[in-house]
């Protein structure tokens, strides 16, 4: 395999879909919809818990906010196990709150609406910075470990700039299919950071224990042949965790599939980054004497 010398053609396929990204943010702005579709813990908004008394669909429910509020993205979940619904959606003033109550209650004669509460925006900017401090953190520690490990502060910053990759992909994937960007977002950030680089270091483990078999020009050698030895492993884990998570997307809830889908395209970026990126970023960082 001659990914090292192929280098620009696998950049080039993660420069275009984080570029797609990049222009679906930009027409979603434009168009006033905003670049992500936030949820109320990071925009404030209103949180609303009603027991609904019979069988219900979130599409109906949305529907009926759709039609009174005129908010075109509501977040609707039902609570498993019961025939009450949790709504988050955009502030509404006490009219407005009483209109939606009337409007649910003529379609489902037995609702009781439980809590009606608000988000501040205060706590809302909180979980915002909460959410780039966890990942600056888990960045910082992992180039310092990495970095200690290898011996090799350019071994810590490719797998660093992998990790910014898979994040720029996951956030892609929120801004085209308008995944809300909830409590959830944070965990997934998170757990793909994780995965990813566990996948990285054991590419890089093996292009170190490799190190002595190659002379110090055959460097682009040393990585192609570290990158096939752990294809099979790569692949294999990725598979068996996609398997699990595909099953989790099909079966599960909305709002497990707004947690679910970001979480696949995270852990299939994390895979590509693994084999075809970190690799090759360390290779251009090292002195052209290493090179061939």
């Amino acid at each position: 395999m001659k990914i090292v010398e192929n280098r620009f053609k696998f950049f080039a396929v993660s420069i275009v879909i984080i570029l797609a990204g990049i222009v679906t943010m930009i027409i979603n702005s434009s168009a006033g919809k905003g670049m992500f579709n936030f949820g109320i813990e990071f925009t404030g908004g209103t949180s609303m818990s009603v027991q609904v008394g019979e069988d219900f669909s979130n599409d109906d429910i949305t529907h009926i906010i759709e039609e009174v509020t005129g908010q075109k993205s509501p977040q609707v979940q039902r609570i498993i196990g019961t025939d009450s619904v949790s709504i988050k959606m955009q502030s509404i003033d006490g009219d407005m709150r009483t209109k939606l109550s009337d409007s649910i209650k003529q379609k489902y004669t037995n609702a009781v609406i439980d809590s009606i509460v608000d988000v501040s925006a205060t706590v809302s900017q909180e979980m915002q910075m909460t959410a780039i401090k966890a990942v600056l953190i888990a960045c910082i520690c992992m180039l310092i470990y990495i970095s200690i490990r290898f011996k090799d502060v350019r071994a810590g910053g490719s797998a660093i700039i992998a990790l910014v990759h898979d994040v720029l992909i996951v956030m892609t994937c929120y801004a085209i299919f308008r995944i809300p960007v909830d409590n959830a977002f944070i965990a997934v950030l998170l757990t793909i950071l994780g995965y990813s680089i566990n996948s990285t270091i054991v590419i890089f483990d093996r292009i170190r224990e490799n190190g002595p078999k190659f002379r110090k020009h055959q460097t682009a050698e040393k990585i192609n042949k570290s990158i096939s030895q752990t294809l099979g492993r790569s692949i294999n884990t990725t598979l068996t965790t996609l398997f699990t998570i595909g099953a989790i997307y099909i079966l599960g809830v909305q709002s497990i599939k707004d947690f679910s889908l970001p979480m696949i395209v995270g852990i299939i970026a994390g895979a590509y980054s693994s084999i075809f990126v970190s690799g090759s970023v360390w290779y251009l960082l090292l002195p052209k004497s290493e090179k061939q």
